[in-house]
């Protein structure tokens, strides 16, 4: 089997010269075939003749970014100005042919922001919608 999964680490700490190491892996071969694989200190040149003879250091735990609790997911934005765009307000007219401010008349993007954003929620609730 190869040295292929990158999530361990490549560290040792050398028991021949006592320093930490990258290691080297090096296949094995007998009559022409893999048989496995030696692993070498990149420091002084010490061969350990398989996997469970080397001493790697333990892979540091890496922090995990992508999980499922929604209170260590990254917030970009507050509650309020998450909604503060053209698609929430109540003046965005959206047509089969183009996106438009219904104040200015001017083609709008969806993601665009202005300073007189109408809420589309609180409009509703002023003409009794």
């Amino acid at each position: 089997m190869g040295y292929t999964n990158r999530m361990e680490t490549r560290e040792i700490h050398c028991s021949a010269c006592g320093r930490d190491a990258i290691v080297r892996a090096e296949p094995v071969y007998e009559d022409f075939r893999k048989v496995g694989e030696a692993f070498v200190c990149t420091a002084c040149g010490h061969r350990y003749a398989d996997r469970e003879s080397t001493p790697f250091k333990a892979a540091p735990k890496r922090p995990s970014l992508f999980t499922d609790e929604p209170e260590a997911r990254p917030s970009i934005f507050s509650g309020e100005d998450r909604h503060h765009c053209c698609l929430y307000c109540k003046n965005y007219v959206l047509s089969a042919f183009d996106q438009r401010c219904g104040i200015t008349n001017r083609t709008t993007e969806a993601t665009g922001c202005c300073l007189r954003f109408v809420s589309k929620e609180e409009s509703d609730g002023e003409t009794g919608k």
